[in-house]
């Protein structure tokens, strides 16, 4: 679904030739649960102000729908097609067939209505100049909300991004937790966590975009180092809160957000954008400004 376009290869080559640094530019939402909207025109703000700007890529970390019904993946795909930016989207829990619907398809076929309204690709991969995103499934019918990740999957991802440039900046989109941010409370971190975590240090992953918690955070991470005295790998985790859903928690309670984010070759923003309802639109809640060292 989400694969780099002919024209965007075009881009960063006249840039390069041009001299200038490229900056890439990333819409991350998550927790969008059709089935759940929040204010009827949340979603058409959300789709009219990521369109308006040069997106390189729109990424959804999960929870397209409420209860995986197929009106609900039918009202996701829609949103999905608007977008003119290319997509990548993984899977959340809210995604998988639920126990009392098909107790089966739960354990055998849980991203069956998935794969068929949003796509077959539940480990996506997409590239454009300087930038390389590689989204994990997390989502599966044995576990119920904490989520799980499977060794093959993490094979997957090693071989990926050891395929990537050095220098690239490397993004790591799942739906559920890989470390438990103080932060945010108590929450849950997907089964198999250590070793994503272990590969996404071995990868160079720059940063993590989540959701899940439906909460808005973003947070700068020290992976303790292998050997005393010397620095451990850093890597940024944004959180994402609902993008468009009533189902906000904690100070997020009732708030729709998204994260920006903006990658040059110095640095890189993550600015958490929050709907106000008054205006009908997304304002800048917060920016969180990062070095690429």
């Amino acid at each position: 679904m989400a694969e780099a376009h002919e024209s965007d290869a075009r881009g960063a080559a006249d840039e390069a030739a041009s001299g200038a640094a490229p900056v890439r530019r990333i819409a991350h939402l998550s927790d969008v649960h059709f089935g759940k909207i929040s204010h009827p025109g949340v979603v058409d703000a959300l789709v009219e102000e990521v369109n308006a700007e040069p997106f390189d890529l729109v990424v959804v970390s999960g929870d397209l729908t409420q209860r995986a019904t197929r009106q609900q993946f039918t009202d996701a795909r829609a949103m999905l097609d608007r977008f003119t930016a290319p997509v990548l989207v993984v899977p959340g829990n809210h995604d998988v067939r639920a126990w009392w619907h098909d107790p089966f398809d739960r354990v055998f076929r849980s991203a069956k209505r998935f794969k068929k309204y949003i796509t077959e690709d539940v480990t996506p991969q997409f590239t454009t100049g300087g930038l390389a995103v590689f989204g994990l499934n997390s989502a599966h019918g044995l576990t119920i909300k904490g989520g799980k990740i499977r060794p093959h999957h993490l094979e997957e991802m090693a071989a990926f991004f050891a395929r990537q440039a050095a220098g690239d900046f490397r993004v790591l989109v799942l739906h559920h937790h890989l470390l438990r941010l103080n932060e945010l409370g108590d929450h849950d971190i997907a089964r198999g966590a250590r070793n994503a975590i272990a590969v996404a240090e071995a990868s160079g992953v720059d940063l993590v975009l989540c959701g899940h918690l439906h909460r808005s955070h973003v947070a700068h991470v020290e992976l303790a180092p292998d050997l005393v005295g010397t620095p451990g790998h850093r890597l940024v985790i944004a959180s994402a809160g609902t993008a468009t859903s009533s189902r906000g928690r904690g100070d997020d309670r009732q708030t729709n957000v998204y994260n920006w984010i903006d990658v040059s070759p110095e640095g890189f923003t993550v600015q958490e954008r929050k709907y106000d309802v008054q205006t009908g639109g997304f304002e800048e809640a917060e920016v969180t400004r990062f070095d690429r060292t």
